[in-house]
């Protein structure tokens, strides 16, 4: 049984169920004009299509939230235009397709990632928060080129192009950040 939210309680990352389809609350702005009736604008983001919608409520209205399951899996291989995930628990195997996947470019085999399921069909996958991966790909900093934040184009072991600092160089190891792509440390080679 889904969830249901007074207009006061909805925040950003709510899942909602707004004529039947999935939605993500990206934003909510609460408006009190001088006159009349106070009212909340939802800004929310279509789950399967990717299409936002902006929605204005009035207080006292009512929302239900979307029907959906957050399953832990494990990222096994490419299979054509789809991604193979298996969960841990049960051995099942879900194809999800690869344009559900934003961040695939920084995908790894063997990654544990959370799959959504919306009427028991999967709609997305969130990725690690952060994974480390080599650089394969690089030009080499220059002694001397010290200016604050540079960055340079590196290709990883996935193939993603990533913004690199001057310093980073062939056989690195990095930590990117999965949500936005970006470069966040060096670390250890743990081999």
């Amino acid at each position: 049984m889904a969830q249901i939210y007074d207009i006061n309680e909805v925040r950003k990352n709510n899942k909602l169920n707004i004529d039947g389809e999935p939605y993500v609350v990206v934003g909510v702005d609460f408006r009190k004009p001088g006159k009349g009736t106070p009212s909340t604008v939802v800004k929310m983001k279509h789950m399967i299509s990717g299409n936002v919608l902006e929605r204005t409520f009035k207080a006292g209205e009512k929302l239900q939230g979307a029907d959906v399951e957050e399953r832990e899996m494990e990222y096994l291989y490419p299979d054509g235009d789809n991604l193979v995930f298996m969960d841990k628990a049960s051995y099942e195997q879900v194809h999800v397709g690869a344009h559900q996947v934003e961040e695939r470019g920084l995908l790894l085999d063997n990654a544990t990632c959370q799959v959504l399921f919306y009427n028991g069909n999967p709609i997305g996958v969130t990725l690690p928060t952060w994974v480390d991966m080599e650089i394969l790909e690089t030009e080499p900093g220059f002694k001397g080129d010290t200016a604050n934040n540079v960055l340079k184009p590196a290709k990883v072991t996935t193939g993603a192009i990533v913004q690199v600092p001057i310093f980073i160089s062939v056989g690195d190891m990095i930590r990117i950040d999965t949500r936005t792509g970006e470069y966040a440390e060096r670390v250890n080679k743990t081999r």
